[in-house]
């Protein structure tokens, strides 16, 4: 399978089984297009030649060697390839699995009450609560006992919002850091935090024990703070900017993402990105936001046009600025064409349910945070473990050949198969597909390879 578009001036073929990458000129490019096609040699060499009469100097013989070219590439693997791996994912059931990270939901309660928040103002459609200094114990516990021989392990302090606990947070870490001599384990954590009560206290602990920290800014002041709002209303801009500016000096503008969402409000979510850029931040992430399609900030497939845009936009900007000595990272556009993730993780993606879990403050075990106050996704907890297996085994197969609108996509091995709880969300499937969501996601691997591309020129 393979997928050719233009982008910025490059003719682009991406070979999909195998993860190659050409850029042809336009000649090649329309001769692949034909091939794919099946046309004959002869069909191929007239048309190329009528079509190209009169621009320029092609011959039959330029044809045939572009041919030649395809054949030879093909055989090698790197065109036209064909998928190696659809059996692997068929053992995923059987296989045995670790768990390797924790999504700690240490407060189920929030200080802000942003209009688009999934978990409800942070409290899950439940009450209120703050996770306990025992439960979170027994998680990092439970984490230990299931990881089996592997040694790194990551935990994400999560909300709601985390900072309402700080006390707990910085118990458990020092519980862990104890915990690691003792199992031969390395903890990386992770701090989520809408910054309101970020202080140089907390800083200077995130900047000791912290493996990455997570600082939530939606861009523009008007855009953060029509839906990023306190509980009376008020916007959060002008209280989080400076402090979010400080944490990322102060960890060097290394190991931290500034992380927006962008709404229908703002489908120029370029410009909003590139604020937040101006304002002196290097390490970005912009999330499209899922909602009900009645809500009045959902994206509509309608806004998907303008949205490809603004990547194109995105793309082409950085490009400059990394030029001129101003760049900075899009997690999006973060494609490795040389090395990756393994083709395990390729095919199964971040392990929801399976390697990967949250943990709510009374210790119930959900797939991911995105379940969490569903009770029918409730896995077990962590004093008794794992109880809902058949749930589990669910989720062993939530890989990219489950997914049976994903065989034909070419940014498949790109994306795993998107995201599990989007997938049941918009379709009531574990193994279904969010459409809209895949359409962004297949652009921005367009532009992320014409970005690796232009590095090369």
């Amino acid at each position: 399978m393979i997928h050719q578009y233009k982008s910025n001036g490059y003719n682009i073929i991406i070979d999909a089984n195998s993860g190659s990458v050409h850029v042809v000129d336009d000649v090649a490019y329309d001769v692949i297009a034909l091939y794919d096609k099946g046309e004959s040699k002869e069909n191929i060499t007239n048309k190329i030649l009528e079509k190209y009469q009169g621009k320029e100097e092609i011959t039959a013989s330029d044809i045939d060697d572009v041919l030649s070219d395809i054949e030879e590439l093909k055989k090698d693997g790197k065109l036209f390839s064909e998928s190696n791996y659809q059996n692997l994912a068929i053992d995923f059931k059987g296989r045995d699995t670790v768990i390797k990270a924790l999504c700690l939901h240490i407060a189920h309660d929030c200080n802000l009450a942003c209009k688009y928040c999934f978990a409800g103002k942070g409290e899950y459609q439940g009450c209120k609560s703050l996770m306990s200094f025992e439960v979170g114990k027994r998680a990092l516990d439970f984490l230990i006992e299931n990881s089996g021989t592997r040694r790194n392990l990551e935990v994400d302090f999560f909300g709601g919002e985390p900072l309402m606990n700080f006390k707990v947070v910085k118990q458990l870490v020092a519980y862990a850091r104890e915990q690691e001599k003792i199992h031969n384990k390395n903890f990386r954590f992770t701090l989520t935090t809408n910054g309101v009560l970020l202080d140089d206290e907390v800083m200077e602990f995130a900047n000791k024990e912290m493996h990455n920290v997570v600082l939530s800014l939606d861009g523009r002041k008007e855009t953060n703070d029509r839906l990023r709002v306190t509980r009376n209303g008020q916007g959060s801009y002008d209280m989080i900017v400076p402090k979010f500016l400080k944490m990322a000096e102060s960890r060097g503008q290394k190991d931290y993402y500034v992380r927006g969402t962008y709404t229908h409000y703002n489908t120029d979510f370029a410009a909003d990105i590139l604020h937040i850029a101006d304002l002196g931040f290097k390490s970005l992430a912009m999330e499209p936001v899922v909602a009900p399609p009645e809500a009045d900030y959902a994206l509509k497939y309608e806004d998907l046009p303008v949205l490809f845009e603004q990547y194109d936009i995105l793309a082409k900007e950085m490009l400059k600025r990394e030029k001129e000595g101003r760049g900075f990272t899009f997690f999006h556009y973060m494609v490795d064409l040389e090395a990756g993730p393994c083709i395990y993780k390729r095919i199964a993606g971040c392990g929801v349910g399976t390697e990967y879990m949250a943990v709510t403050p009374t210790g119930e075990l959900y797939p991911c945070h995105q379940f969490v106050g569903n009770e029918d996704f409730i896995l077990g907890n962590v004093f008794d473990g794992i109880k809902n297996t058949e749930l589990r085994d669910e989720f062993k197969l939530c890989n990219v050949y489950a997914r049976e609108k994903c065989q034909d996509c070419f940014a498949k091995m790109y994306c795993s198969g998107g995201c599990t709880a989007n997938a049941y969300h918009s379709t009531g499937s574990l193994t279904g597909t969010y459409d809209l969501g895949c359409e962004l996601h297949k652009k921005r691997i367009e532009c992320a390879i014409m970005m690796n591309v232009a590095r090369q020129f």
